[in-house]
């Protein structure tokens, strides 16, 4: 291997250690001081109109994906099964609210492609492409191709598609304060500028919310019925 390949390899290697590292330390629940005051307690994108959003939610049959994880494929598969199921015995799409909520370490789904591409986040989050087996590097779910479920066929189950059929997507600016400041701490940038990136870089059409938890609250309280994904 040339020299400079190798010193590109390393830099690489040094990277996701730091970003490992940060991990963690967040797994575990101990906080350095410093990270919490550069992340958590930084100004964030304004939240206010969140409560507003969940006005929005419709219909007669209510329910709120609570999505914690990345979990391959389901948190897009179970709310067009509940949107399909409900259709085949006789509910329209207009008469079902559904909640997408996506926090901890399922956020990058709620990022457009230059930001899983710049962060790395397939790697970061141990989210795989459409080969199953090396990191995305870039947003599988968002104007996706149709995905092939056995049993079933050809589905429509991207961000996108789901989005078309009224189904709303909220994502947690808790989580994306801590993840973005593990970032730039392994890429040795400011946390505030990268969170601010991270915000601003959310996919159309999705909601900034103050916390997942807080989102799965509101959207009980809006009558929606409660499904774990993870």
């Amino acid at each position: 291997m040339k020299k400079n390949d190798q010193s590109g390899l390393n830099e690489r290697r040094n990277f996701l250690k730091q970003v490992a590292t940060g991990a963690a330390v967040l797994s575990t629940g101990i906080l350095a001081a410093p990270l919490v005051a550069s992340a958590a307690m930084i100004p964030s994108i304004d939240t206010s109109d969140a409560d507003e959003w969940f006005n929005k939610v419709k219909g007669k049959h209510r329910i709120i994906f609570d999505v914690p994880a990345p979990h391959e494929i389901f948190p897009f598969a179970w709310p067009k099964i509940f949107l399909a199921t409900n259709a085949a015995t006789g509910t329209s799409e207009k008469d079902c609210g559904v909640v997408v909520v996506l926090r901890h370490s399922a956020i990058p789904y709620a990022m457009g492609n230059d930001l899983w591409a710049k962060y790395k986040f397939g790697e970061m989050f141990k989210i795989n492409g459409a080969d199953g087996k090396t990191p995305a590097t870039s947003n599988p779910f968002w104007q996706p191709k149709p995905f092939t479920i056995p049993g079933i066929g050809d589905v429509n189950i991207g961000i996108n598609d789901l989005q078309a059929s009224g189904v709303m997507f909220c994502a947690c600016d808790m989580a994306i304060a801590v993840n973005s400041a593990v970032a730039a701490m392994g890429m040795k940038q400011d946390p505030a500028a990268v969170k601010k990136e991270w915000e601003t870089g959310l996919l159309p059409g999705i909601q900034l919310v103050p916390s997942g938890v807080w989102a799965v609250g509101r959207a009980q309280e809006h009558g929606c019925s409660y499904c774990f994904v993870g």
